[in-house]
C-alpha cells in the first residue's frame, strides 16, 4: 500500500528530530566527565543511527513507490 504524502513528511520530521539528537548526544560525548554518562551518550547515538537508517528505508520505498527519485 502506497505511502500519502502527509505520512511521508511525518517520517521526514521523525528522522529529522532524530538527527538533532543524535547530533547532540555526539557533541556532549566530548563535553561530559562521567563515564557512565558518556557511555549512555554512546549507546544512544548507536541507537540513533540504526533508527535513521531504518527511517531511510522507509521514505526510500515510499518514495520509490510513488515514482519519485530524491
Amino acid at each position: 500500500m502506497p505511502y500519502g504524502l502527509h505520512e511521508q513528511l511525518e517520517v521526514h520530521e521523525i528522522a529529522a528530530f532524530k538527527t538533532i539528537c543524535m547530533t547532540k548526544s555526539k557533541a556532549m560525548q566530548a563535553l561530559v566527565s562521567d563515564d557512565a554518562l558518556r557511555q549512555l551518550l554512546a549507546e544512544d547515538v548507536d541507537v540513533s543511527t540504526r533508527q535513521l537508517e531504518e527511517l531511510s528505508e522507509i521514505l526510500s520505498k515510499a518514495s520509490t513507490r510513488e515514482g519519485i527519485e530524491s
